[in-house]
């Protein structure tokens, strides 16, 4: 399966208050693809319809095979352990180590056998260079490195998929770029990156395909697929 999100004729709706109309989109397998646009533009919207946080009411859409017009709660489950989920805020346990912190993620999404599950918690802060910090409290760490624990947890069942909404936006310039290396790296290993970001310092050094929001619809700029 090439293509990974799939929108045709896509409304999204938060509250009943229409953010979004008329979204038709592709993204296929490998792409880095930058949402690009204003706060309030609708870049998270689109995010969270996408991992199913909000209902799909308007148009066509199907994601990494599951097709949002028909999925069922139950599912919702299984949809996302397709997708790895960046947030800007870390979204970390802090009563936790880093380690328990991805074990319980382990956990929730069904993983049983500790050595397996050992393993891949070595693999995961290994690709993200963080694999001395397993026994840190969140607090112990820069706000760079909990964004790299954050995108270690979301590459824990291989997803196809990273969604990643504003990962930069409280980080320092330094930091950023150390976070778009590692994002780029992940694509070039054949997974799809969508990134939201109000950013565009970030372009000229981490290329990709731009899609634009503005005035409740989107638009595409211009098309770079990373090799």
């Amino acid at each position: 399966m090439n293509t990974l999100v799939d929108l045709k004729g896509v409304s999204v709706f938060h509250q009943n208050i229409m953010i979004l109309k008329d979204v038709n989109l592709e993204i296929d397998k490998g792409e880095f693809v930058y949402f690009v646009g204003r706060t309030g533009s609708g870049k998270s919207s689109l995010m969270k319809l996408l991992y199913a946080d909000l209902p799909m009411k308007d148009g066509e859409a199907s994601i990494v095979g599951y097709s949002l017009n028909k999925l069922k709660r139950k599912q919702i489950p299984f949809l996302r352990r397709k997708l790895g989920i960046v947030f800007q805020d870390f979204q970390l346990l802090m009563d936790r180590s880093v380690a328990e912190n991805i074990l319980f993620v382990m956990k929730a999404t069904g993983w049983k056998d500790k050595k397996k599950m050992d393993k891949r918690l070595k693999e995961v802060l290994n690709n993200v260079k963080m694999d001395t910090k397993g026994h840190k409290m969140p607090h112990q760490l820069s706000g760079g490195e909990q964004q790299r624990i954050v995108i270690a947890r979301a590459l824990i069942n291989e997803p196809e998929l990273i969604l990643a909404d504003e990962p930069t936006g409280n980080l320092d310039p330094e930091t950023s770029n150390g976070i778009m290396r590692l994002l780029h790296d992940i694509s070039k290993s054949g997974r799809t990156v969508v990134m939201a970001t109000h950013d565009y310092t970030l372009f000229n050094n981490f290329p990709g395909r731009t899609i634009t929001f503005e005035d409740s619809s989107i638009m595409e700029k211009n098309s770079v697929i990373i090799e």
